[in-house]
This record gives structure tokens, C-alpha cells and sequence, in this order.
């Protein structure tokens, strides 16, 4: 009964120490350290003073015949087990509706973050680890592209997000070891830049607009088959309301005032670590809700609800 007892607080204790590490080591759709599509405080591994090794990413969404099919590569790099900094480029493959031109384009996004406070810091085990980070993309010519062109002749649109995360994995809890998450952006991307720039919430919707907007994410890690871990969890990710100038091009063809507004994004999510001894490699599957009817009666549906995912990270 001892052994018995010994054995499994042993691999309790893998468990909730390698939690840690495993979510550490996952890059997200846009290249950081993170879950499917939000930041966690974490960076890519690396030593004090030093560049770790690089780790990279594919990511697939199948978004729907509207939408189409997206694909995200990414590189990421950390320096001084505090720092990371990382490029991704989008592509796309068009669906079958004839809004589908909307969505066509590919573009480029560079990535860096910082951790501010280290988690368990001052010797309590409660201090969650805080970081500051930010992304630019570039290049965009998706939905504000189209129905808010650009002046002085701009082949493409950029946009990005400043942000603020902190995260906990928390496994003073002895039934199971589990990681929240909760951060804030000021951001003028609509749909992490799918739907190119956000708008304001005027008339003619035709302006750019900054905002802050809430994200946070909330996983529960479980001891697989074959010295697995399983990292059962799920997001929210606050939106822009509004798409810049797609109400202005709404109205236009409906010949009424249109408000076509985007809700929030929703993942669901299962991470796997191949071996709790140390794996280089982590796979995720998932369910992704974003846009579906924003303009009910004006514009039919975008078709992304209920979209299935999947993402490979490895470090080398």
C-alpha cells in the first residue's frame, strides 16, 4: 500500500512539475508562446544570458467554404529565459462563396515578448509569471483592404497588438494541476488580422481604430497513455466590434445603414506531450467558434463556427 501510495505521488509530481515546462514550450497560431490563439506569460525555453534553441510551428484551420483554408509557419527564438522573439507567415487557400476574394492573401507577422515578473516570484508560489509583448502584421489584404481601400496608392495594410498577460499554473490544488490565463491587448486587428483592420463605430465605419480588448484562457493537465500528458483547455479572445469600412460597403449594397458586428472568438482545445520525460514535440487539436452571422439578412455567413484546427510545435 505504501509503494502503492509512493507511486502515485511520484507521478503527481511529474505531472505538475512538467506542466509547467509544456506549456512553456507550445507556440500558438501566431508563433508565441501561448495556447491556440492567445499569449501566456511564458517564453520560449532558453538559458540565463544566453539564445535557446529555436522552435518551430505549422498551424491548419480549416475555416470554412467562406473563409477557406488558413496556414500559419512560425519560428520563434528565446534569450535569457525571458525574452522571445519570433516571425510567422499566413497563408490561405480561397473557399468556394464569392466573398471568399476577401480572404485570399497571405501576410507577415513579427512577434516579440518579454517577461516582466518570473512566476513564483518572492519565494511565493502564488505569484503568477507576468509578461508585456507585441505583434505586427504586414502586408494584409484582406476585408478592410477591400472595402476600405487604402490611399496614396498602398498596396497592403498593417495592424498590431500591444498586450500585457499574466499566467499561473497553479498545482498547490492536489486533485488536479491546471493553468489560468488573463491578459488584456490594445489592438487594431480584427480576427488576429483575418479580417484585416479594425474599424470604428462610425457611420461610415471607414476609420482605423485602437482598442482594448480582453483574452484569457483556462487548461487542466492530465497523465496520458504511454507517459503522455494531456492539457485539456479552452480561450476567449474579446474582437473589434467592427471591420474598418465593411458597414460602409454594407450599406452601400443594401442601400440601408448596416451594422455588421464581430463576436468572440472561442477555442477549445487538447495539447499532447508525446513523453512527460521531455518532449521536444507537442501536437494540438482543436475547435475554433469566430464569425458566422454578422450581418443577418445582409451578409450571409461567414461559415467559421465550429472550425477544426490542429497545430505541431517542436524545439529543438
Amino acid at each position: 500500500m505504501n509503494t502503492r501510495k509512493l507511486w502515485i505521488a511520484f507521478n503527481f509530481f511529474a505531472i505538475t512539475v512538467f506542466s509547467q515546462t509544456a506549456f512553456a514550450q507550445g507556440l500558438n497560431w501566431e508563433g508565441q508562446t501561448g495556447a491556440l490563439i492567445t499569449p501566456f506569460a511564458y517564453t520560449a525555453a532558453s538559458p540565463a544570458r544566453k539564445f535557446g534553441k529555436p522552435e518551430v510551428a505549422f498551424h491548419y484551420l480549416n475555416s470554412g467554404n467562406v473563409i477557406g483554408n488558413d496556414y500559419q509557419f512560425s519560428i520563434t527564438e528565446g534569450f535569457g529565459n525571458r525574452f522571445e522573439a519570433g516571425f510567422t507567415q499566413a497563408f490561405s487557400s480561397s473557399g468556394r462563396s464569392p466573398l471568399s476574394v476577401l480572404f485570399s492573401n497571405g501576410f507577415s507577422e513579427l512577434h516579440g515578448k518579454f517577461t516582466v515578473l518570473p512566476e513564483n516570484s518572492f519565494n511565493s508560489k502564488w505569484v503568477p509569471a507576468i509578461a508585456v509583448g507585441a505583434i505586427g502584421r504586414f502586408g494584409a489584404q484582406r476585408v478592410s483592404y477591400y472595402t476600405a481601400p487604402p490611399s496614396g496608392g498602398s498596396v497592403s495594410q498593417t495592424n498590431g497588438d500591444f498586450y500585457i498577460v499574466a499566467t499561473k499554473t497553479i498545482t498547490q490544488v492536489k486533485a488536479l494541476p491546471f493553468v489560468l490565463s488573463l491578459g488584456e491587448k490594445v489592438t487594431d486587428a480584427s480576427v488576429l488580422g483575418v479580417a484585416g483592420n479594425a474599424g470604428n463605430g462610425s457611420p461610415s465605419n471607414l476609420g482605423q481604430r485602437w482598442q482594448g480588448r480582453l483574452f484569457g484562457a483556462a487548461a487542466f493537465v492530465i497523465h496520458g497513455p504511454a507517459k503522455s500528458a494531456l492539457i485539456f483547455g479552452s480561450e476567449a479572445l474579446q474582437e473589434p466590434r467592427y471591420v474598418q469600412g465593411l458597414n460602409h460597403y454594407l450599406t452601400g449594397l443594401a442601400g440601408t445603414p448596416v451594422s455588421a458586428n464581430i463576436p468572440t472568438s472561442l477555442t477549445y482545445f487538447v495539447r499532447v506531450v508525446p513523453n512527460l520525460k521531455g518532449s521536444p514535440l507537442q501536437v494540438d487539436l482543436g475547435v475554433a467558434q469566430f464569425a458566422g452571422k454578422i450581418a443577418p439578412g445582409v451578409l450571409p455567413t461567414l461559415d467559421a463556427r465550429a472550425r477544426v484546427g490542429m497545430g505541431i510545435s517542436y524545439h529543438f
